[in-house]
């Protein structure tokens, strides 16, 4: 076993999670091995080609990889384990949200800009599931480029792609979501939020409402402050000083001041050694990948196993091996 790769304890617990054979296809590959290297991948951020041997060919590694980030596998991987997370109480649902900008390489850009193609069977991939064999088309922001439906963009760190997620008061994240990197925090706050889904164990319907959250001035304005009213999500976020200065300007019409608990407002840090922690990964910390599902991938299959390391009943910690 090599530095960052699966024990035995751990490939037990995500095993019951992976695709199985339908039998009608020919010997797949070991997927104990093709996650061992995707994680080596993640964690060094070299390229695919140059992956070591002892995790068979490149080229299988990288199918596995870019088709189960199509067919939805990482995300359910990540709900699944999520969900038994919660069921043992180890999820703490006063969570946090904010952004962060990651420098995309040159070789990035150039993706097609139609969707992928279907994801055909073959004799080593993995399981297809119906109704998922293609991807749709990324949806592109109004006024920007085609490079914008795949989360890139220009800003003050030039070529560059945003990461918005939220994460619980144990540092890990519950959602994210990819934009180009000149995209405002705030125009995402909502669909990051929407996104939160952690099914349960049982009967019975994910949960999606926090406990409570905290976010920094980013997302100090009517419309965030607005829909967590009406979610009746109780929220610690800190006034603009020009929005102050206005509601006083309006005196009585300006309505009550905001609340603000500081003490709650100091665990927002909780978000921000979320992202330091993800950014050891060099493959999260510069973006190498076309697509933006598969640019995804990673995030998600690290946040599946931050969430069965550091179950109450775990003793590994996959992150520092990971990392």
């Amino acid at each position: 076993m090599g530095r960052g790769d699966l024990t035995d304890a751990e490939w037990e617990r995500l095993r019951p999670f992976l695709p199985v054979s339908n039998r009608r296809c020919g010997r797949w590959r070991d997927h104990r091995q093709v996650i061992d290297g995707i994680l080596h991948r993640v964690r060094t951020g070299g390229h695919w080609r140059d992956l070591p041997e002892r995790f068979g060919p490149w080229k299988t590694v990288y199918e596995h990889h870019r088709l189960w980030s199509a067919d939805g596998t990482w995300e359910r991987l990540l709900q699944r384990v999520q969900a038994e997370a919660d069921a043992a109480g180890d999820i703490d649902w006063d969570i946090a949200v904010d952004s962060t900008v990651v420098r995309a390489h040159q070789h990035a850009a150039g993706a097609r800009t139609g969707p992928p193609p279907a994801l055909a069977p073959k004799g080593d991939g993995p399981r297809r599931t119906p109704g998922r064999d293609t991807m749709a088309e990324p949806h592109r922001p109004p006024g920007g480029s085609a490079g914008g439906g795949e989360g890139l963009g220009r800003s003050r760190g030039d070529f560059t792609t945003k990461v918005h997620l939220s994460a619980d008061g144990r540092r890990r994240p519950l959602s994210l979501l990819v934009t180009a990197g000149q995209r405002a925090d705030c125009t995402q706050f909502e669909p990051v939020l929407e996104k939160i889904r952690v099914p349960r164990t049982g009967p019975g319907r994910p949960r999606r409402t926090p406990d409570s959250l905290a976010a920094d001035k980013a997302y100090s304005n009517g419309p965030c402050r607005d829909y967590l009213r009406r979610r009746g999500i109780r929220h610690t976020i800190p006034e603009k000083t020009d929005s102050r200065a206005a509601r006083l300007r309006k005196g009585s019409r300006g309505g009550r001041p905001p609340g603000f608990d500081e003490e709650r407002y100091k665990k927002r840090n909780t978000v921000e050694r979320a992202i330091n922690k993800l950014k050891h990964a060099r493959a999260v910390a510069t973006r190498y990948d076309k697509r933006g599902y598969v640019y995804l991938v990673p995030h998600q299959a690290t946040f599946a196993l931050v969430t069965i390391a550091r179950r109450r009943s775990s003793a590994a910690c996959l992150f520092r091996q990971m990392m």
